[in-house]
Protein backbone atom coordinates (compact mmCIF):
# COMPACT_ATOMS: atom_id res chain seq x y z
CA UNK A 1 0.00 0.00 0.00
CA UNK A 2 1.28 3.47 -0.90
CA UNK A 3 0.38 6.51 1.21
CA UNK A 4 0.34 10.08 -0.05
CA UNK A 5 0.69 13.38 1.78
CA UNK A 6 -2.03 15.91 1.01
CA UNK A 7 -1.40 19.64 0.43
CA UNK A 8 -3.38 20.41 3.59
CA UNK A 9 -3.70 19.08 7.10
CA UNK A 10 -6.29 16.31 7.13
CA UNK A 11 -8.70 16.67 10.02
CA UNK A 12 -9.52 13.54 12.04
CA UNK A 13 -12.94 12.22 11.11
CA UNK A 14 -15.04 9.40 12.56
CA UNK A 15 -16.25 8.16 9.18
CA UNK A 16 -13.43 5.82 8.23
CA UNK A 17 -13.77 2.34 6.84
CA UNK A 18 -11.53 -0.28 5.29
CA UNK A 19 -12.65 -1.17 1.77
CA UNK A 20 -11.48 -3.95 -0.55
CA UNK A 21 -11.35 -4.35 -4.32
CA UNK A 22 -11.25 -8.02 -5.32
CA UNK A 23 -9.39 -8.99 -8.49
CA UNK A 24 -10.27 -12.23 -10.29
CA UNK A 25 -9.63 -14.28 -13.42
CA UNK A 26 -13.11 -15.68 -13.99
CA UNK A 27 -13.96 -18.44 -16.44
CA UNK A 28 -17.09 -20.07 -17.82
CA UNK A 29 -17.81 -22.34 -14.81
CA UNK A 30 -20.02 -20.55 -12.31
CA UNK A 31 -19.25 -22.90 -9.43
CA UNK A 32 -15.49 -22.49 -9.80
CA UNK A 33 -15.83 -18.72 -10.04
CA UNK A 34 -17.91 -18.60 -6.88
CA UNK A 35 -15.29 -20.65 -5.05
CA UNK A 36 -12.62 -18.16 -6.13
CA UNK A 37 -14.84 -15.25 -5.06
CA UNK A 38 -15.50 -16.84 -1.66
CA UNK A 39 -11.77 -17.15 -0.97
CA UNK A 40 -11.19 -13.49 -1.77
CA UNK A 41 -14.21 -12.28 0.23
CA UNK A 42 -13.02 -14.32 3.21
CA UNK A 43 -9.53 -12.83 2.93
CA UNK A 44 -10.93 -9.31 2.74
CA UNK A 45 -13.07 -9.92 5.83
CA UNK A 46 -10.19 -11.46 7.77
CA UNK A 47 -8.12 -8.36 7.02
CA UNK A 48 -10.84 -6.09 8.37
CA UNK A 49 -12.73 -4.89 5.29
CA UNK A 50 -16.27 -3.62 5.84
CA UNK A 51 -16.99 -3.22 2.12
CA UNK A 52 -15.79 -5.58 -0.62
CA UNK A 53 -16.26 -5.05 -4.36
CA UNK A 54 -16.18 -7.94 -6.84
CA UNK A 55 -15.31 -7.33 -10.52
CA UNK A 56 -17.64 -7.32 -13.50
CA UNK A 57 -18.58 -10.84 -14.69
CA UNK A 58 -17.17 -12.31 -11.49
CA UNK A 59 -19.52 -15.31 -11.60
CA UNK A 60 -19.31 -15.94 -15.35
CA UNK A 61 -16.96 -14.76 -18.07
CA UNK A 62 -19.21 -16.00 -20.85
CA UNK A 63 -18.00 -17.10 -24.23
CA UNK A 64 -21.29 -16.28 -25.98
CA UNK A 65 -24.63 -14.57 -25.52
CA UNK A 66 -26.26 -18.00 -25.33
CA UNK A 67 -23.99 -19.01 -22.45
CA UNK A 68 -24.87 -15.80 -20.62
CA UNK A 69 -28.61 -16.33 -21.18
CA UNK A 70 -28.38 -19.89 -19.87
CA UNK A 71 -26.88 -18.62 -16.59
CA UNK A 72 -29.30 -15.70 -16.19
CA UNK A 73 -31.34 -15.70 -13.01
CA UNK A 74 -34.75 -14.19 -12.23
CA UNK A 75 -34.47 -11.08 -10.10
CA UNK A 76 -34.23 -11.99 -6.43
CA UNK A 77 -33.42 -15.69 -6.58
CA UNK A 78 -30.85 -18.07 -8.00
CA UNK A 79 -27.52 -19.61 -7.01
CA UNK A 80 -25.40 -16.53 -7.72
CA UNK A 81 -27.70 -14.20 -5.77
CA UNK A 82 -27.94 -16.75 -2.96
CA UNK A 83 -24.15 -16.90 -2.86
CA UNK A 84 -23.79 -13.12 -2.58
CA UNK A 85 -26.35 -12.88 0.21
CA UNK A 86 -24.80 -15.76 2.15
CA UNK A 87 -21.24 -14.47 1.71
CA UNK A 88 -22.13 -10.99 2.94
CA UNK A 89 -23.94 -12.44 5.95
CA UNK A 90 -21.30 -15.06 6.76
CA UNK A 91 -18.42 -12.59 6.66
CA UNK A 92 -20.30 -9.64 8.14
CA UNK A 93 -19.46 -7.10 5.42
CA UNK A 94 -21.20 -5.09 2.72
CA UNK A 95 -20.68 -6.68 -0.67
CA UNK A 96 -20.89 -5.31 -4.20
CA UNK A 97 -21.64 -8.21 -6.53
CA UNK A 98 -19.74 -6.96 -9.58
CA UNK A 99 -22.23 -7.87 -12.29
CA UNK A 100 -24.38 -10.93 -12.69
CA UNK A 101 -26.76 -11.83 -15.55
CA UNK A 102 -30.40 -11.27 -14.64
CA UNK A 103 -33.26 -12.14 -16.97
CA UNK A 104 -34.47 -9.36 -19.28
CA UNK A 105 -37.08 -9.13 -22.05
CA UNK A 106 -36.56 -10.37 -25.59
CA UNK A 107 -34.08 -13.08 -24.65
CA UNK A 108 -31.48 -10.65 -23.33
CA UNK A 109 -30.00 -10.23 -19.85
CA UNK A 110 -29.31 -7.29 -17.59
CA UNK A 111 -25.73 -6.83 -16.39
CA UNK A 112 -26.82 -6.20 -12.81
CA UNK A 113 -24.58 -4.82 -10.07
CA UNK A 114 -26.06 -5.82 -6.70
CA UNK A 115 -25.25 -4.42 -3.25
CA UNK A 116 -25.83 -6.49 -0.11
CA UNK A 117 -25.56 -5.35 3.49
CA UNK A 118 -23.76 -7.22 6.26
CA UNK A 119 -26.95 -9.15 7.12
CA UNK A 120 -27.14 -10.50 3.58
CA UNK A 121 -30.06 -8.28 2.56
CA UNK A 122 -30.01 -6.77 -0.90
CA UNK A 123 -30.20 -2.99 -0.66
CA UNK A 124 -29.55 -1.84 -4.24
CA UNK A 125 -29.51 -2.97 -7.86
CA UNK A 126 -27.93 -1.09 -10.75
CA UNK A 127 -28.19 -2.30 -14.34
CA UNK A 128 -25.21 -1.33 -16.51
CA UNK A 129 -26.25 1.65 -18.62
CA UNK A 130 -23.45 2.02 -21.17
CA UNK A 131 -22.88 -1.07 -23.30
CA UNK A 132 -19.52 -1.88 -24.87
CA UNK A 133 -20.20 -1.90 -28.64
CA UNK A 134 -16.77 -1.28 -30.16
CA UNK A 135 -14.32 -2.37 -32.84
CA UNK A 136 -10.83 -1.85 -31.47
CA UNK A 137 -7.67 -1.04 -33.39
CA UNK A 138 -6.11 -4.41 -32.55
CA UNK A 139 -8.94 -6.33 -34.24
CA UNK A 140 -10.99 -7.09 -31.12
CA UNK A 141 -14.69 -6.33 -31.33
CA UNK A 142 -17.48 -6.46 -28.79
CA UNK A 143 -21.21 -5.90 -29.18
CA UNK A 144 -22.71 -6.13 -25.71
CA UNK A 145 -26.05 -4.74 -26.87
CA UNK A 146 -26.64 -7.93 -28.89
CA UNK A 147 -27.24 -9.83 -25.67
CA UNK A 148 -27.49 -7.27 -22.87
CA UNK A 149 -30.36 -4.89 -22.15
CA UNK A 150 -29.14 -1.48 -20.99
CA UNK A 151 -30.29 -0.04 -17.69
CA UNK A 152 -31.69 3.45 -17.46
CA UNK A 153 -31.16 4.92 -14.01
CA UNK A 154 -28.22 5.92 -11.80
CA UNK A 155 -28.23 4.35 -8.34
CA UNK A 156 -26.83 5.66 -5.05
CA UNK A 157 -27.14 3.58 -1.87
CA UNK A 158 -26.88 4.75 1.73
CA UNK A 159 -24.52 2.74 3.94
CA UNK A 160 -23.15 3.13 7.47
CA UNK A 161 -19.86 4.36 5.99
CA UNK A 162 -21.09 6.79 3.33
CA UNK A 163 -23.19 7.01 0.18
CA UNK A 164 -22.09 4.64 -2.59
CA UNK A 165 -22.65 5.31 -6.29
CA UNK A 166 -22.80 2.18 -8.44
CA UNK A 167 -21.33 1.93 -11.95
CA UNK A 168 -19.81 -0.73 -14.22
CA UNK A 169 -16.74 -0.82 -16.49
CA UNK A 170 -17.55 1.06 -19.73
CA UNK A 171 -19.57 3.54 -17.66
CA UNK A 172 -16.27 5.03 -16.50
CA UNK A 173 -15.91 6.75 -19.90
CA UNK A 174 -19.09 8.79 -19.34
CA UNK A 175 -18.48 11.51 -16.74
CA UNK A 176 -22.06 12.76 -16.90
CA UNK A 177 -23.21 9.57 -15.14
CA UNK A 178 -20.89 10.30 -12.21
CA UNK A 179 -22.14 13.89 -11.97
CA UNK A 180 -25.62 12.44 -11.53
CA UNK A 181 -24.28 10.14 -8.81
CA UNK A 182 -22.60 12.91 -6.81
CA UNK A 183 -25.67 15.11 -7.21
CA UNK A 184 -27.51 12.26 -5.48
CA UNK A 185 -24.96 12.33 -2.66
CA UNK A 186 -22.32 9.77 -3.66
CA UNK A 187 -19.06 9.94 -1.68
CA UNK A 188 -17.64 6.58 -2.77
CA UNK A 189 -17.90 5.31 -6.35
CA UNK A 190 -17.50 1.64 -7.25
CA UNK A 191 -16.44 0.52 -10.73
CA UNK A 192 -16.44 -3.28 -11.10
CA UNK A 193 -14.80 -3.88 -14.47
CA UNK A 194 -13.47 -6.26 -17.09
CA UNK A 195 -11.41 -3.80 -19.13
CA UNK A 196 -9.69 -5.27 -22.16
CA UNK A 197 -5.91 -5.46 -21.99
CA UNK A 198 -5.71 -3.18 -25.05
CA UNK A 199 -7.91 -0.36 -23.73
CA UNK A 200 -6.71 -0.86 -20.17
CA UNK A 201 -3.09 -0.16 -21.00
CA UNK A 202 -4.12 3.08 -22.70
CA UNK A 203 -6.88 4.46 -20.51
CA UNK A 204 -7.74 2.54 -17.33
CA UNK A 205 -5.74 4.43 -14.70
CA UNK A 206 -6.37 7.80 -16.34
CA UNK A 207 -10.13 7.27 -16.38
CA UNK A 208 -10.40 5.95 -12.83
CA UNK A 209 -8.31 8.78 -11.42
CA UNK A 210 -10.19 11.38 -13.48
CA UNK A 211 -13.53 10.26 -12.05
CA UNK A 212 -12.08 10.60 -8.53
CA UNK A 213 -10.54 14.03 -9.16
CA UNK A 214 -13.46 15.71 -10.90
CA UNK A 215 -15.97 14.46 -8.32
CA UNK A 216 -13.79 14.64 -5.19
CA UNK A 217 -14.65 11.07 -4.21
CA UNK A 218 -13.07 7.72 -3.48
CA UNK A 219 -13.19 5.27 -6.38
CA UNK A 220 -13.01 1.53 -5.74
CA UNK A 221 -12.23 -0.15 -9.07
CA UNK A 222 -12.26 -3.97 -8.96
CA UNK A 223 -11.06 -5.63 -12.15
CA UNK A 224 -10.80 -8.87 -14.03
CA UNK A 225 -7.21 -9.84 -14.91
CA UNK A 226 -5.29 -12.12 -17.24
CA UNK A 227 -6.26 -14.63 -19.92
CA UNK A 228 -9.73 -16.18 -19.69
CA UNK A 229 -10.98 -19.50 -21.12
CA UNK A 230 -13.07 -17.65 -23.73
CA UNK A 231 -9.84 -16.20 -25.17
CA UNK A 232 -10.35 -12.72 -23.80
CA UNK A 233 -7.50 -10.93 -22.01
CA UNK A 234 -8.31 -8.37 -19.33
CA UNK A 235 -6.11 -5.63 -17.94
CA UNK A 236 -6.35 -6.05 -14.18
CA UNK A 237 -4.78 -3.26 -12.10
CA UNK A 238 -7.53 -3.07 -9.49
CA UNK A 239 -7.10 0.12 -7.51
CA UNK A 240 -8.53 2.35 -4.85
CA UNK A 241 -8.16 6.06 -5.58
CA UNK A 242 -8.62 8.94 -3.14
CA UNK A 243 -10.52 12.20 -3.63
CA UNK A 244 -7.34 14.08 -4.55
CA UNK A 245 -6.74 11.57 -7.38
CA UNK A 246 -3.98 9.65 -5.62
CA UNK A 247 -3.75 5.87 -6.09
CA UNK A 248 -3.85 4.65 -2.51
CA UNK A 249 -3.51 0.94 -3.28
CA UNK A 250 -3.42 -1.28 -6.36
CA UNK A 251 -2.84 -4.81 -7.62
CA UNK A 252 -1.40 -4.78 -11.16
CA UNK A 253 -1.87 -8.48 -11.99
CA UNK A 254 -3.10 -11.76 -10.58
CA UNK A 255 -6.03 -12.64 -8.37
CA UNK A 256 -6.05 -11.00 -4.97
CA UNK A 257 -7.33 -8.34 -2.61
CA UNK A 258 -6.60 -4.60 -2.61
CA UNK A 259 -7.29 -2.80 0.70
CA UNK A 260 -7.38 0.86 1.70
CA UNK A 261 -8.93 3.12 4.30
CA UNK A 262 -11.62 5.49 3.01
CA UNK A 263 -12.11 8.55 5.20
CA UNK A 264 -15.12 10.67 4.36
CA UNK A 265 -13.50 13.57 6.16
CA UNK A 266 -11.06 13.77 3.25
CA UNK A 267 -13.91 13.87 0.72
CA UNK A 268 -15.53 16.76 2.54
CA UNK A 269 -12.25 18.56 3.07
CA UNK A 270 -11.29 18.36 -0.61
CA UNK A 271 -14.73 19.60 -1.61
CA UNK A 272 -14.47 22.46 0.87
CA UNK A 273 -10.96 23.59 -0.08
CA UNK A 274 -11.32 23.05 -3.84
CA UNK A 275 -15.07 23.49 -4.46
CA UNK A 276 -15.06 22.81 -8.20
CA UNK A 277 -18.35 20.92 -7.96
CA UNK A 278 -20.07 24.05 -6.70
CA UNK A 279 -18.45 26.13 -9.47
CA UNK A 280 -20.16 24.26 -12.31
CA UNK A 281 -21.86 26.55 -14.81
CA UNK A 282 -23.71 23.86 -16.77
CA UNK A 283 -25.84 21.15 -15.17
Amino acid sequence: MVFFHFPWSVEPHPFMTLVAALQMTSGNRVEANLEQAERLIAEAAERGARLAVLPENFALMAGSDAERRAAAEPDGRGPIQDFLAAAARRHGLWLVGGTIPLQAPAGKVYAACLLYDARGERVARYDKVHLFDVQLGNGEQYFESNGIEAGGSPVVAQTPFGSIGLSVCYDVRFPELYRRLIDQGAEILVVPSAFTAYTGRAHWETLVRARAIENSVYVVAAAQTGRHPNGRETHGDSMIVGPWGEVIARLPQGSGVVLAQCELGQVRQVRRQLPSIEHRRFR
